[in-house]
């Protein structure tokens, strides 16, 4: 093995667990809100009890965040499954279950070496056996795997040198590598759980975390209990052995109202996907000085409307600028967010280095809005207003997963509609729970409803974390609209570029940090510039907790953990 190794990828030895000042900075960075206190009231932390958590986010169909691949499932793992590396705030790779790493010259061979005594909750070592069964899970068809399946794509052979070290063979460099198997969806799972098959594993995977699945009741909860034997500690981790708490309690509460009572009335103790007026007023006290708001926007993607370049309209790329140009979201995010969340004018998350911004081509102009549609035939209307060309309608139908797009999001979405009527489009808003949105985003076999073989779907808001800028490839390239074994394909806006996929092949090859940047400017002007998507905001990921102090996220895919979290008392 050669000792060269990437100048992105340095090699990590010895670090488990930082004390002192080291702990206090890692808590202060944790990813854009770091730790969650008791928002300035005398509160003493206690050892022992039941956390409860309610969440709005879909119920996973599967604990397992190999099978799929949905930020639900990143949630809840987070507190049973860990990856084998972390990240920090500022996007560098931490040392986690893997402590050290090394890659050869050509990029195509990494060797691993794995942490010592680390076990999964069932007694099974983590050892170079138990990677390879798990790389091996998440490439295996009937895993049916999104998000994790594309990360690992370019792992072409794992390799067990010994008990601690594990040697991946790639088809091709992958500078993302690190970054892929520092999410949830990659996250290291028991062989032997694995093996008991999808039914069980999905309804209690068995990790390495600090809490293990004891219960789960559909529509209701999930009881997670405290790992005694806690032994992996990563880079969020103040202290050594076990958390604090005995339990977790996690609950499925899909009102906002209802979860934002729950907190204020002491029910809960951390609750996600607030609307912005609870936010705001946790912000600025009026919801009580005990009510703390950890802020920790998602990495990867932004929140977007993804324009469907594959078929009519938006197969013309004046039309794509049209409904831009007068789609007018400024307005509808200051007033309905209130201040929570800012315009964004990237495909990727501000969280990301990388991030390229062009505010210039997202101006509201209705006059050239207008000039576009006539040069690409869009000049009569109908009787309500509507453009027309060959006596078809100019329709986009939107479906709206309402598990994912909070209140003030569909709010936004009405108003677009509203605004781009103003030029003549028709504007069809479908609200759907996530499976049926899923299936409204799938590529018909014969047709579908339409009948000839086109997408059910002219825009969609498709919400996509992924860790580091090479989401850009899972999105944009030409080899995302082939769906993965889970049937989902991530290129919903149909992008097929020649130069656009090689621009993010070379990006994915570059390990120089510089020439790496650069590569990905260029690929986030051309889905700019060919206006395939309108930038919304950073995926909103806001935490708002009670009665707990100790509350962190991961620096990786934003998640909360709750290995430091103790409950306090007056």
């Amino acid at each position: 093995m050669a000792d060269s190794r990437l100048s992105t990828v340095p090699r990590r030895r010895g670090l488990r667990l930082a004390t002192g000042a080291a702990v206090l900075a890692l808590l202060l960075a944790a990813c854009s809100g770091g730790e969650s206190g008791n928002g300035g009231t005398a509160a003493e932390p206690v050892e022992g009890g039941t956390l409860v958590y309610a969440t709005g986010d879909a119920e996973p169909t599967c604990l397992d965040p190999h099978v799929g691949g949905n930020y639900p499932q990143a949630l809840i793992s987070t507190q049973y499954l860990e990856p084998l590396v972390g990240r920090d705030a500022e996007g560098q790779i931490q040392p986690w279950l893997a402590t050290d790493w090394e890659v050869s010259e050509d990029g195509l061979t990494w060797d691993l070496t794995l942490g010592e005594d680390i076990a999964f909750s069932d007694g099974t070592p983590l050892d170079a056996e138990a990677v390879q069964a798990n790389i091996e899970h998440l490439q295996d068809p009937d895993t049916a795997s999104s998000t994790g399946f594309l990360a690992v794509q370019k792992i072409d052979e794992v390799e067990p040198v010994d008990a601690t070290h594990v040697r991946f063979h790639l088809s091709e460099p992958d500078s993302a590598l690190l970054e892929s198997l520092s999410m949830q969806w990659t996250a290291m799972q028991s062989p032997a759980g694995i093996d008991r098959g999808m039914e069980e594993n999905c309804a209690a995977p068995i990790g390495t975390g600090p809490f293990t699945v004891s219960e789960w009741v559909p529509q209701q909860h999930v009881i997670l209990e405290r790992n005694a034997e806690y032994a992996s500690h990563g880079p969020e981790a103040d202290h050594e052995g076990a958390a604090h708490l005995d339990r977790i309690e996690w609950r499925f509460l899909p009102d906002p109202a209802t979860r934002w009572a729950s907190l204020q009335s002491g029910e809960v103790h951390v609750i996600d996907n607030p609307e912005p007026e609870a936010i705001v007023a946790s912000e600025n006290g009026t919801a009580g000085e005990e009510i703390s708001h950890l802020d920790a926007p998602r990495p990867g993607s932004v929140n977007r409307i993804e324009l469907n370049s594959s078929q009519a309209p938006f197969d013309d790329e004046r039309v794509r600028e049209a409904f831009i140009r007068s789609a007018d979201v400024d307005p509808g995010i200051e007033t309905l967010y209130r201040g929570v969340a800012t315009r964004s004018h990237s495909p990727l998350s501000s969280v990301e280095p990388m991030a390229y911004s062009d505010p210039e081509l997202f101006g509201t102009d209705l006059a050239e809005a207008e000039r576009l549609l006539d040069d690409a035939g869009w000049e009569e209307t109908d009787a309500e207003g509507y453009r027309i060309q060959d006596g078809e309608r100019l329709t986009v139908r939107f479906p709206v997963s309402t598990n994912q797009s909070v209140a003030a999001e569909q709010a936004l979405f009405e108003q677009i509609q509203a605004n781009t009527r103003e030029v003549g489009f028709e504007v069809i808003l479908t609200p759907l729970d996530l499976s049926a949105w899923y299936g409204a985003l799938a590529a018909p076999e014969g047709g579908g409803e339409s009948g000839n073989g086109e997408n059910e779907y002219e825009a969609v808001s498709a919400p996509y974390t992924k860790v580091g800028p090479d989401v850009l490839r899972t999105l944009y390239h030409s080899g995302g609209t082939e769906p993965a074994p889970s049937g989902y394909f991530a290129n919903l806006s149909q992008v097929t570029s020649g130069d656009l996929d090689a621009l993010l092949e070379e990006a994915a090859r570059i390990t120089d940090p510089e020439e790496r940047a650069a590569l990905y400017e260029q690929a986030q002007r051309q889905v700019l510039e060919g206006y395939y998507i309108l930038p919304l905001y950073d995926q909103q990921n806001h935490f708002l907790t009670r009665g707990v102090t100790g509350v962190t996220t991961l620096g990786t895919v934003s998640t909360p953990t709750f290995v430091n979290a103790q409950l306090t008392q007056p």
